[in-house]
């Protein structure tokens, strides 16, 4: 691999002409080249059979141990944060309106000089009442620094999925990274079809709306696996040559939990760039033992906290503790992330630094073993020299007429449609 560009020529320039406007404005003396997730994307496919990581930072250690990663890999990355994880109903006090500036502050701190997108995932909007206090937050948000953004209505039914999205487009800048979603994240229940996938993409299309990716429910889950089954490969290979002439690359959700090879299938056999890595990184840097994909191991349903990694034994006691009372258990352990916070970072430096190295060697792991994210950093610095702009543009172009999905054609075409979605139920994101 190659190193990363130290504050080169080319790394100033790519520092004045990559980042967006709101980046400048919040960071006008930084040094952290923070892009849109477009470019993120854009590198992936130039290199071809890749995809780079999606941290969801729900600690401060989290989104330190995937940077230091990222600049040994010499690659691209995304650090997001859900709107479950970091909404106006958080369970992290890492946030949707504070993860910019710590990932600028860490990237300073660290001299990171690889290009990262700040993405907000998981946008949800569940019911028709989501929609309008959403045109007022999605703003907010790139207020705050983000630079990429998922609008998740798939909980809807297709149509509304469909029509929200339409709605809330223009709330979202042009240069931004856009990811759509079809389908709850189920496992194995409620699977998305090409249908599905084609009539949500094609009626963004017909309003000129151009994702950058789209999330599927293609048989995994959030949070710890509990069987080995996970991402099906054959089914979003389906659905990715279906969308194929639309230039939309996937987003594989629910990661954490699926064994390498599987991973690998999706980095080179699908058109997924984006690959979210929650649960295990959060586990890993508690000191959790976690097998090589990084799903948690259990003994009797608890975990195995290992000695002299992760927190320490005292504040491991206090968390337990705290679950116990709290009737807290299993993939629920995220519940603890913002009652503990504060401890996490009052803990001695050596045992802070543990924290964020484990992260730092098991993303290392991912992004150069298992995700062939390598040196793609220079890619994106490429694209930026070459655009010379903080937007590369649409991959996509307008392709459907606008007249065949109207409000009522759109109605009418998904009663048509023959679809399962699987159980009702709050599905987290």
């Amino acid at each position: 691999m190659t190193k990363p560009l130290i504050y080169s020529s080319d790394f100033e320039t790519a520092l004045d002409l990559g980042r967006p406007p709101n980046i400048k404005q919040l960071f006008p003396n930084s040094k952290a080249l923070i892009v849109s997730g477009k470019y993120i994307d854009r590198a992936m496919l130039i290199k071809k059979n890749c995809m780079t990581i999606a941290a969801n930072g729900r600690n401060a250690f989290v989104i330190r141990g995937a940077l230091a990663a990222a600049q040994r890999a010499n690659a691209a990355i995304i650090i997001e944060i859900a709107r479950s994880e970091g909404g106006t109903a958080a369970y992290c006090a890492v946030n949707l309106w504070n993860i910019a500036r710590q990932t600028d502050a860490f990237m300073n701190e660290l001299g990171i000089t690889i290009p990262v997108a700040i993405h907000a995932d998981h946008f949800g909007i569940k019911t028709k009442e989501d929609i309008e206090p959403a045109k007022t937050q999605i703003p907010s948000l790139f207020d705050a620094g983000i630079t990429s953004i998922a609008i998740d209505a798939s909980h809807m039914p297709d149509a509304q999925n469909l029509l929200a999205n339409i709605e809330l487009y223009p709330f979202v800048p042009e240069w931004a990274g856009l990811e759509t979603e079809v389908g709850e994240i189920k496992g194995k229940l409620g699977l998305s079809t090409a249908q599905e996938a084609l009539f949500l993409i094609q009626g963004l299309n017909a309003h000129n709306i151009f994702p950058d990716w789209i999330a599927l429910n293609n048989g995994t889950t959030h949070g710890i696996e509990a069987s080995d089954t996970g991402i099906n490969v054959e089914l979003t290979t389906q659905i990715h040559e279906a969308l194929s002439k639309y230039k939309i690359s996937g987003a594989q959700h629910g990661t954490s939990g699926n064994n390498s090879e599987r991973l690998r299938d999706i980095a080179s056999k699908t058109r997924t760039t984006k690959a979210n890595v929650a649960t295990a990184l959060q586990m890993i840097s508690w000191g959790v033992e976690v097998n090589d994909y990084g799903n948690a191991i259990l003994n009797n349903g608890q975990f195995i906290k290992q000695k002299k990694r992760g927190v320490s034994e005292q504040l491991w006691k206090e968390m337990q503790a705290f679950a116990n009372a709290n009737d807290i258990k299993g993939g629920n352990f995220k519940k603890l992330n913002l009652p503990f916070e504060n401890k996490l970072l009052a803990q001695p430096k050596e045992i802070r630094d543990r924290m964020a190295k484990d992260v730092e060697d098991f993303v290392f792991g991912l992004l150069t073993n298992v995700f062939n994210t390598t040196d793609t950093a220079r890619i994106v610095i490429d694209e930026i020299l070459k655009n010379r702009s903080h937007d590369p543009g649409f991959k996509a172009e307008k392709i459907e007429q606008k007249n065949n999905w109207t409000t009522e054609k759109i109605m009418e075409t998904a009663s048509m449609m023959n679809t399962d979605k699987g159980p009702e139920g709050n599905f987290d994101d």
